[in-house]
């Protein structure tokens, strides 16, 4: 198995992993009474309609060849909160939303890759050298891992922010909605300036390995 195939797997499971973080949003919302990412036609396996052509395709496919860190998007899925039943709660709730389903996704292809893994007899030495049973579901764990941990981060307009807004007084708000279009270049200079993502992700990825591998 070639690097190129590891990263044509890990640019797949990558663009997965995304839709279905963007997608739980919109179920979570139509549960709590917005149907507005349904009439958006954005509770939909059909990835067409969620893909952002910068933030799923170019930034990852560059990340990924030029090992720089890897981040992405997909089209944020909208959601109305005067349709919410309870608006800040469940507001919160749809923000978790995806997070969770990354970590939920990752445990399950974790145990996935660790049956797949003994089951072939495999020996770790690089991800090339792995069968694609074993290769498929550990990369999908991986990037569903590093998705859940990046978004819980409280930057706006990552979902951890909702963390922070839910617990600010309403007196704090005007001032936290006057930062939120800053948020992202913040990150970008978190990403890109720091190790911030290497130092939050590397000690989870250890256990992943040693989960999957021992």
């Amino acid at each position: 198995m070639h690097v190129d195939n590891v990263t044509v797997v890990f640019l797949a499971a990558l663009i997965v992993a995304i839709i279905l973080h963007e997608i739980s949003h919109g179920v979570v919302a139509f549960a709590f009474g917005d149907d507005t990412a349904k009439r958006a036609g954005r509770l939909t396996l059909n990835p067409i309609p969620h893909v952002d052509p910068f933030g799923s395709i170019f930034l990852p496919v560059l990340g990924a060849l030029t090992h720089v860190p890897v981040i992405g998007w997909a089209k944020p899925v909208p959601v109305n909160p005067a349709r919410l039943r309870n608006g800040r709660r469940d507001l919160l709730l749809v923000s978790l939303a995806g997070p969770v389903t990354n970590f939920t996704l990752a445990v399950i292809a974790a145990v996935i890759a660790r049956s797949q893994f003994h089951a072939h007899g495999a020996s770790f030495v690089v991800l090339g050298d792995l069968p694609l049973p074993v290769l498929v579901p550990l990369l999908f764990a991986e990037v569903n891992l590093f998705l859940g941990l990046f978004n819980f981060l409280p930057i706006p307009p990552l979902d951890g922010a909702a963390l922070i807004e839910r617990v600010l007084p309403r007196a704090w708000l005007p001032g936290w909605y006057k930062f939120q279009p800053f948020g992202i270049i913040v990150l970008f200079l978190l990403v890109f300036s720091t190790h911030i993502t290497t130092r939050l992700f590397q000690p989870f990825l250890e256990h992943l390995y040693r989960f999957v591998f021992g």
